[in-house]
């Protein structure tokens, strides 16, 4: 795994179901995780990110490419970015986050992305 540039690791706390599902892009091929943050990145740049899922006192170290930016708050859309989950650990996430929203994947409520 590789920390971010400047060795920062990123946190992405999902404290309930609602940020996450506005943070989870499940039209990602593998998923994708927004996550709000001022963190300065580039285009296919790899991270390391703590992911915390709400009901879960276990946090999940996943990697993954750079693949949006959102460099301002616009609305009710953060700055920050999204990653395109990799390796056993972003699949294990992937699947976890998932049958978190398990019914509500497909929802019409706005996300932090599309």
């Amino acid at each position: 795994m590789l920390p971010a540039r400047g060795g920062a690791i990123i946190q992405a706390n999902m404290p309930d179901k609602e940020s996450l599902q506005a943070c989870y892009m499940p039209f990602v091929s593998g998923g994708g995780l927004f996550v709000p943050s001022q963190q300065s990145v580039k285009f296919g740049q790899e991270l390391l990110v703590i992911a915390s899922l709400p009901e879960q006192s276990s946090k999940f170290p996943v990697t993954g490419k750079v693949i949006w930016i959102s460099p301002k708050q616009n609305n009710l859309k953060p700055q920050g970015f999204a990653i395109q989950l990799s390796g056993e650990k972003g699949f294990a996430f992937r699947n976890e986050v998932e049958r978190l929203l398990a019914g509500s994947l497909n929802s019409e409520k706005p996300t932090f992305t599309m």
